[in-house]
């Protein structure tokens, strides 16, 4: 029986260990211990014994990207609760608003979070967006769900995501190429997630659209300055000291938070209480322990069987002896990466190999370009459906809504990324 058991598809696994995570989430309302769970259940089924889980659960947390991501998610949430201490948050939320109405300003704040390449950057976009809604109108669960889509809006294109850069590398495509073939999808996202998402938070009434002057372009660049900083800062050292990004990939980002929360505290500064306030434990610990587990259980997805084998290897092994055509095979393995990993550099990185040795060696422009646009939007879409998506849980978090539910309202707009890849694919296979 055990035999039969491990024998069982890599596929059937993995479904089911995410499945678990979704129930165990619904029936606790825990996602720590629904990751905790469907770990546990991917780990023991794959094969691993209790010595080999703690050593790859060991590997992972003691990572040194592992251990800068950890940094990351907290110095973003001090960096939140420090713009909040000293009224940048709320001073942005209401120039926002009033050049916006409520419901713009919902999708717009997210979006500006999401051109910085954070891990977990949903937990500092949702303060902002939450702060549109201050009577608390709207449903916590679609303010989660519009906060985590319209952060990763640019993530089809912006080069300063790690997955868009990787994908580059693996396709073979100069850069401006890439962003001119990819940024379409970005405009079907902003279309999708307004028609299922926004229009769902009601009209905005006259009393909640703002009527006062805007403010002058630079006061908006002033609330905005710490985000360019961190922007600014990543791009400058990226380039300038590579060698930064060789330690950790989130090295750089992790100055950029860091100059960002000193020059704050220069320019509004706070005092000893509000600090202490800010860094109590509290705060950010179920966040970062959340973080923690879905990287472990990432490792899991992206490591080696007991034998050896790759998981991702053995998946893609599974599905060509199935016998499953080329063509369904370069959508089926992004979207099933996606699902999986729920981050584009795994996505990218697991499946872009597959995909591209499924065109054969020298393809043609036109071959690459409908395959790029088509595997990217697929994964894409995966990612935005995947439970392990940190900045899906840690959305959730923030706005203390189940994660099966928050999955059923993303159905729709996601299914118009998988339409936008078909549609585009198809077009750039005919004029390239």
């Amino acid at each position: 029986m055990a035999e039969y058991l491990l024998n069982v598809p890599v596929l059937i696994k993995i479904l089911v260990s995410l499945t678990v995570i979704i129930t165990v989430n619904k029936l606790l309302s825990n996602q720590i211990l629904g990751v905790l769970a469907g770990t546990i259940i991917l780990s023991v089924w794959s094969g691993h014994t209790a010595a080999g889980i703690l050593s790859i659960s060991w590997e992972r947390t003691s990572d040194i990207n592992n251990i800068f991501l950890l940094i990351v998610v907290t110095i973003i949430i001090v960096l939140s609760s420090q713009m909040k201490e000293t009224n940048i948050m709320n001073d942005l939320v209401t120039s926002i608003t009033r050049r916006f109405s409520r419901n713009r300003s919902m999708a717009v704040l997210p979006a500006v979070i999401g051109l910085l390449p954070m891990p977990g950057g949903a937990v500092f976009s949702a303060p902002l967006l939450d702060s549109c809604d201050p009577e608390s109108k709207i449903d916590p669960l679609l303010k989660s769900r519009i906060n985590y889509w319209f952060r990763h809006i640019w993530e089809y294109w912006w080069p300063l995501y790690p997955g868009v850069l990787l994908a580059i590398e693996i396709s073979g495509l100069p850069v401006p190429v890439f962003m001119v073939l990819m940024f379409p999808v970005t405009l079907f996202s902003i279309t999708a997630g307004w028609f299922f998402l926004i229009r769902k938070a009601g009209k905005d009434t006259k009393a909640e659209i703002q009527t006062e002057k805007p403010e002058k372009l630079s006061h908006v660049l002033f609330l905005l300055s710490p985000i360019i900083i961190i922007i600014g800062s990543y791009a400058i050292l990226g380039s300038l000291f590579p060698a930064l990004s060789n330690i950790s990939k989130y090295l750089p980002i992790t100055i950029g938070i860091v100059i960002s929360l000193i020059y704050i505290q220069l320019v509004r500064p706070l005092k000893a209480g509000a600090w202490k306030k800010i860094l109590k434990p509290g705060k950010y610990l179920n966040m970062v322990i959340l973080v923690a587990l879905i990287r472990i259980y990432g490792a899991f997805i992206e490591g080696q069987l007991p034998d050896g084998t790759l998981l991702m290897s053995a998946l893609q092994s599974e599905l060509a002896a199935a016998g499953i055509p080329a063509a369904l095979l370069i959508v089926l393995i992004p979207l099933l990466c996606g699902i999986s990993t729920g981050i584009a550099v795994g996505t990218v990185g697991a499946a872009f190999p597959i995909v591209m040795s499924l065109i054969g060696p020298d393809p043609s422009l036109a071959m690459v370009a409908s395959t790029t646009v088509i595997a990217y939007a697929f994964g894409h879409a995966g990612q935005l459906l995947s439970p392990v998506h940190v900045c899906l849980l840690v959305s959730n978090e923030y706005f203390n809504v189940g994660l099966a539910r928050s999955l059923k309202g993303l159905l729709k707009p996601t299914a118009i990324i998988l339409f936008a890849g078909f549609i585009l694919s198809r077009l750039y296979m005919a004029i390239l």
